[in-house]
């Protein structure tokens, strides 16, 4: 049975990204704060539903917070729905920042308690967004919801294609969920469940899981994992092998026998609470280093996938029969597609062919050649990109304003700008004109095409573009005094070596004058390495495109360690790309 919470609770709501105003619950700590435990709660609940944990972990000097996501408990919305999963991270995201800035809890003074579809949801964030909290504790985390109707998944994407948007009740009963009667009795009379799920959450989830179970490793926090041995919900191995891959230096399994889905829930739950509690006790009384990511490219587990993709095929192998006749195709599509063909004259990471991904207009040799330039320019990672160029012109538009609100000059630098597109398009997207712009780029083509596109935006008395070394420390510190917006867009995720990335930041902290801002790119994941790997070439003569992902955690620590601070970030819907924005510390 719930014990009777006994802290004073507060009631309150924060803004999402979206202006969508979420509930959630402040319980403040009894004495001098030490921290915070942050919670998220399962599928189909509220906050309400995990309040008995406030007095139950007996963490008298910690703040507890616990919020009702979007369609869900007293947050608005309809009910079981958001727009994407993905914008169920980046409220993960966005109410963790509240909590720092309206409650005054710094990130790394937050241990983050989740269960089951709130578990999974804190997992993506955790690995997309690099989070530098104290310690995770996830409870039964749903990576792999048992659905009992064979084909049930690609039956619900067929429906959804064929339907659109539509929802699915949940078929769990209160006693699958808990032993506990009165817990089953609350269930069951709680007018705030939510029974039904959309269909686009349910199928993002289970594509988010698979990504976040299968890279794991991407996720260094201390982690505790709780898994109930008989979960009625969802399967056991997922979570197994989630714990497995996990990259953290601190982490621990404890597998609850006999219990339910409602781990922290459960009739017996006192043992599960008591192992939560202490650790994360543990993790505030002995904090845990950060793992140290600085030769990740020289060890690990994206070196080892670099170095595998970079490996040719055994001959005769079936894959390398396979991936000849895809190269042969490709060339096939490249005497009919205009993309295909730039991409095999300039590299399909050249600034040339992300400028033709950019404008997105299917072209090619008639009707047959239009349809495969269009599949071409669908393809997941060109969306991918289009969607990090808008990322990166909100970002670049977040900058100036802080600038101009710091009273601050706006002066852009890009050292390796391809055409500059992304970038003349945020500087003149709502009138405002900066004070200077210096583009650069190593090619001469991006060079001249850059130049003209410069002309054509109207900027040609505040802009220039020139060519010059990305890598080369001294050249990017020097190249415009008092710069205060830096910008390095789809650079760093060319080349796997750290040494490069350290010298090129070390320019951009001499170029970036204190209080100003470094917009960066990265790459922590891709669902296309090995095609990219096996059949486009780069600009670099021809070579394979071979990239070495680096891990959020991984980019951030190399910006942090070049003397910015990370404030922000975005992330398409697919995980492949982010932009974050940092700021230049004084010190």
């Amino acid at each position: 049975m719930d014990r009777l919470n006994e802290r004073p609770m507060i009631e309150n709501r924060f803004a999402t990204h979206d202006g969508v105003e979420l509930f959630y619950r402040h319980w403040p700590a009894t004495g001098e704060r030490r921290g915070a435990v942050v919670m998220f709660h399962r599928g189909h609940e509220h906050s309400w539903r995990m309040a008995h944990l406030v007095d139950e972990l007996d963490l008298p000097d910690f703040d507890v917070f616990a919020w009702d996501a979007r369609g869900h408990g007293h947050s608005p919305g309809e009910r079981g729905f958001s727009p994407s999963f993905g914008t169920s991270v980046r409220d993960v995201q966005t109410f963790v920042d509240h909590i720092r800035d309206a409650h005054g809890v710094a990130h790394a003074d937050m241990t983050i308690l989740a269960q089951s579809v709130g578990a999974v949801t804190v997992a993506t964030w955790a690995h997309d967004y690099a989070p530098r909290v104290r310690a995770l504790v996830l409870a039964s985390p749903a990576f792999k919801v048992k659905l009992y109707v064979p084909f049930a998944r690609p039956g619900l994407r067929l429906m959804q294609k064929l339907r659109g948007n539509f929802y699915v009740n949940s078929y769990v009963k209160s006693k699958f969920l808990t032993h506990d009667p009165a817990r089953q009795a609350s269930f069951d009379a709680d007018p705030l469940i939510t029974r039904a799920i959309s269909v686009n959450i349910l199928l993002g989830l289970y594509e988010a899981a698979e990504r976040v179970v299968a890279d794991a490793t991407a996720i260094t926090i201390p982690t505790q994992l709780l898994i109930s041995g008989s979960d009625w919900v969802v399967h056991h191995k997922p979570q197994h092998d989630f714990f497995d891959r996990l990259g953290s230096a601190v982490k621990e399994k404890h597998v609850l026998e006999g219990f339910f889905h409602d781990t922290l829930g459960e009739a017996d739950r006192e043992s599960a609470v008591g192992k939560v509690r202490s650790f994360i006790l543990r993790q505030f009384d002995s904090p845990a280093p950060a793992v140290d990511l600085n030769n990740a490219d020289k060890a690990g587990f994206t070196f080892e996938e670099a170095q595998t993709l970079a490996a040719p095929l055994p001959e005769g192998s079936l894959k390398g029969w396979y991936w000849k006749t895809y190269r042969k195709g490709l060339h096939w599509a490249g005497m009919v597609s205009d993309g295909v063909s730039l991409g095999h004259r300039t590299g399909f990471d050249s600034g040339s062919t992300l400028d033709y991904v950019y404008r997105n207009e299917a072209r090619g040799a008639g009707f047959i050649g239009r349809m495969v330039d269009r599949n071409y320019l669908d393809a997941i990672g060109w969306r991918g990109i289009r969607q990090r160029k808008l990322n990166l012109e909100e970002l670049i538009r977040l900058a100036i304003g802080r600038l101009r609100k710091a009273d601050m000059p706006v002066r852009v630098l890009d050292i390796a700008a391809g055409h500059g597109r992304y970038v003349l398009d945020a500087l003149t997207a709502d009138g405002t004109r900066p004070d200077a712009v210096l583009l650069r780029d190593y090619s001469d083509i991006n060079v001249r095409d850059g130049g003209r596109l410069i002309e054509q935006k109207g900027l040609a008395d505040i802009a220039r573009f020139v060519k010059g070394d990305a890598f080369d420390t001294a050249s990017v510190a020097g190249a415009q005094p008092g710069t205060t917006i830096g910008v390095v867009s789809g650079l760093y995720e060319l080349f796997p070596s750290n040494h490069m990335v350290r010298a090129s930041l070390a320019g951009m902290a001499q170029a970036v004058e204190p209080g100003g801002y470094l917009i960066y790119t990265g790459q922590p994941w891709h669902p296309q390495l090995e095609m990219i790997a096996r059949a486009l070439t780069s600009h670099r003569e021809g070579e394979a495109w071979v990239m070495r992902r680096r891990t959020q955690a991984e980019m951030d620590q190399l910006v942090r360690e070049a003397g910015f601070e990370k404030t922000g970030q975005r992330i398409d819907e697919w995980g492949i790309f982010t932009v974050s924005i940092a700021r230049r510390t004084t010190a």
